[in-house]
């Protein structure tokens, strides 16, 4: 549905579609250079811990620091300037990132960029929130999650092709990403004077943002909380599903890229099927979320190549959800003044379980690869029953 294009200045799907091409835009640029970050840092003497530890501070930072940055951008009400500022300190760290001549340069331009997504990211889902209420929650959201994919897949093609060409050299092959990162900043200044207050989307007598009703966040949204923490928790990673492969001989190293690409194709795909299936039947379409992730080790970590490489595609369905729909399911639950904190909340949930997740993933990979399927599936369907308290309690 088509709601309120006059007082927005533009058409809620022109808004969600333009916003997606921005983060295609970004994606081209931070996924790029995220894709050889390993590489260079090795290329100036950085050590594996060193390698590890930056890289580990990397996402520590861009989920971590959402739990401040979500409150502030409620409180200043200023979700555009928020938003411009995290993108232009992504966009220009990756091009510099490239003339880094010492370690230490490079570690702190690796961490400011993933800063720039902590900065920007629970603003930018409160700006696409307010578009989505007049679109369709989940078809919003998962229309820029497939576009926001496609950046993923171009940025590190293009940074290999370069890379090839020049003999390895890293100036040229992070300095054509500044490019889109131009394209990035200009959009965002254009979509700024277009639509400077998208919450007329929302809520069409909407005063400016910063006046929004604040207040506690509801009952709902803590439960919700559990039950990404739980269902986060019990997914596997994709560096031990390829850490599988590889360790068993099941596929060379050259492929792994291939099969991650293949995992963000499929990404795309569930994003949109489950979008659209949450606008017919709300979050109910939530529940295939723990059934994939119960599936990924028991198919991932076979000694069969087709069995395990659909284990990988599956894990990318799972991803294209956990991307997309789950954010649409904060908007509908949060009221629009605290939506950006509970952005903030929702990243700080998935970080804090990526984490836990991993650990005990890896522990019981090397202890039993039987017992960890186990223990997935319990916990899964211990997500599950969270979800089911939660519908009980919004019908």
């Amino acid at each position: 549905m088509e709601l309120r294009p006059a007082a927005a200045g533009m058409r809620p799907w022109r808004f969600v579609v333009w916003f997606g091409t921005v983060s295609l835009l970004a994606d081209f640029v931070y996924e790029g250079a995220r894709s050889v970050t390993g590489a260079l840092l090795a290329s100036l003497g950085a050590s594996a811990l060193v390698v590890g530890v930056v890289t580990g501070a990397g996402e520590a930072a861009a989920l971590g620091l959402r739990l401040v940055s979500g409150p502030l951008a409620d409180r200043s009400g200023r979700f555009w300037a928020w938003t411009i500022a995290g993108y232009a300190l992504t966009v220009v760290s990756v091009p510099v990132l490239g003339l880094a001549t010492t370690v230490w340069m490079a570690c702190v331009l690796v961490i400011a960029e993933r800063v720039g997504k902590a900065v920007r990211s629970p603003a930018k889902d409160t700006l696409l929130s307010y578009a989505t209420a007049a679109t369709g929650r989940g078809r919003g959201f998962a229309v820029h999650e497939a576009m926001d994919q496609i950046g993923a897949l171009i940025g590190p093609l293009i940074v290999a092709g370069v890379l090839a060409l020049t003999g390895g050299d890293y100036a040229p092959a992070l300095g054509v990403l500044a490019a889109p990162g131009v394209a990035v900043l200009a959009l965002l200044v254009r979509l700024r004077r277009r639509v400077p207050n998208p919450g007329v989307y929302e809520h069409p007598a909407a005063a400016e943002p910063g006046a929004a009703p604040k207040g506690q966040l509801p009952a709902a949204f803590w439960m919700y909380a559990a039950f990404i923490a739980a269902t986060t928790a019990g997914f596997a990673t994709f560096g031990l599903l390829s850490f599988h492969l590889i360790q068993r001989g099941l596929l060379a190293v050259a492929w792994v890229p291939v099969l991650y690409a293949g995992a963000m194709a499929v990404d795309a795909l569930a994003a949109l099927a489950t979008g659209w299936a949450y606008d017919r039947i709300g979050p109910r379409v939530l529940a295939v979320l723990p059934l994939l992730a119960a599936a990924v080790p028991a198919l991932a970590f076979t000694r069969t190549l087709v069995t395990a490489v659909c284990g990988s595609l599956v894990w990318g369905a799972a991803m294209g959800i956990q991307e997309s729909t789950l954010r649409a399911t904060v908007a509908d639950l949060v009221p629009a003044g605290r939506r950006a904190t509970a952005y903030g909340i929702f990243a700080g949930v998935i970080g804090g379980a990526s984490l836990a997740g991993g650990v005990l993933m890896g522990a019981l990979y090397g202890y039993s690869i039987p017992v960890l399927v186990a223990v997935v599936a319990a916990i899964q369907v211990g997500a599950l029953v969270l979800l089911a308290a939660l519908l009980i309690k919004r019908v």
